[in-house]
């Protein structure tokens, strides 16, 4: 009961401190006439976030970002720790491709947008790829350590029971990796959200997502409805993270019950 007292005090106090310097900040800095480009946290739960009117688009593009955003995280693991098991293959096989996952990270995901919409249209695939290039790098980068990290006393003890290519790496080496892998995972759930929402941004065909309505909110000036989106879309981005880690404490924690 006291961690989890710690836990929810010390968030509800920041919470607190953060809306009433938000407060203050459009109440004593900001003039009558410039307070919409900051609107008091009380006018944004009025006129955005309690208006069903204005809250249902908001919840059905949120809908749709999250669509987007599971199916390239889905993607992105099954790629990122597919590529993170080759490269533990063999040497000339990280050789090859590592080079090509670090150029994908460290290239500004905006600079290949224009090229993503030329080869894949403005639709949904493009944003799913968007997904898949930010969430894929820590997977790969995690499932190749955790697997080049495996006790080399376990992978004799594997030799000496003559145990196949394919029972080494399912019983041995990604049990042994998990807890690397999870740690990959959670971090590509957070980046994958941000994914999303570039992609609602800069790929408008379809179903619009949530970074498309606060693209529209800010061409329009509409703070409410822009800060409502913002918070709803924080507040997705935060729940997807927490519900990672706990699959991944989970995970881990069975890992070690089980004395892999």
């Amino acid at each position: 009961m006291r961690r989890l007292g710690e836990l929810v005090l010390w968030p509800t106090i920041s919470l607190i401190g953060g809306l009433a310097a938000w407060s203050a900040v459009s109440y004593g800095v900001l003039d009558p006439d410039r307070r919409f480009l900051l609107p008091p946290p009380i006018e944004v739960l009025r006129y955005s976030l309690l208006d069903w009117s204005r809250l249902a688009p908001m919840l059905e593009a949120l809908a749709v970002t999250a669509q987007v955003a599971f199916v390239g995280f889905g993607v992105a693991v099954v790629v990122g720790v597919g590529t993170g098991v080759l490269m533990s293959r063999a040497k000339w096989i990280e050789r090859i491709v590592y080079p090509y996952a670090v150029v994908i990270q460290v290239i500004p995901i905006l600079a290949i947008v224009p090229l993503i919409g030329l080869w894949f249209g403005y639709g949904m695939t493009a944003r799913t790829l968007v997904c898949v290039l930010i969430a894929v790098f820590p997977i790969v980068t995690t499932t190749h350590f955790g697997i080049r990290s495996v006790d080399r006393g376990l992978h004799e003890l594997f030799t000496l029971s003559e145990a196949s290519r394919w029972d080494r790496l399912v019983a041995l080496e990604l049990r042994a990796a998990m807890p690397a892998i999870m740690t990959g995972v959670r971090t590509a759930s957070g980046l994958v959200v941000v994914g999303a929402i570039i992609g609602d941004m800069f790929f408008v065909r379809g179903q619009a997502g949530i970074g498309t309505l606060l693209d529209v909110y800010r061409s329009q000036l509409q703070s409410h409805d822009l800060i409502a989106a913002i918070v709803l879309a924080s507040v997705f981005g935060v729940a997807v993270f927490a519900l990672f880690g706990a699959v991944q404490k989970l995970l881990v924690g069975s890992w070690h019950e089980s004395g892999a």
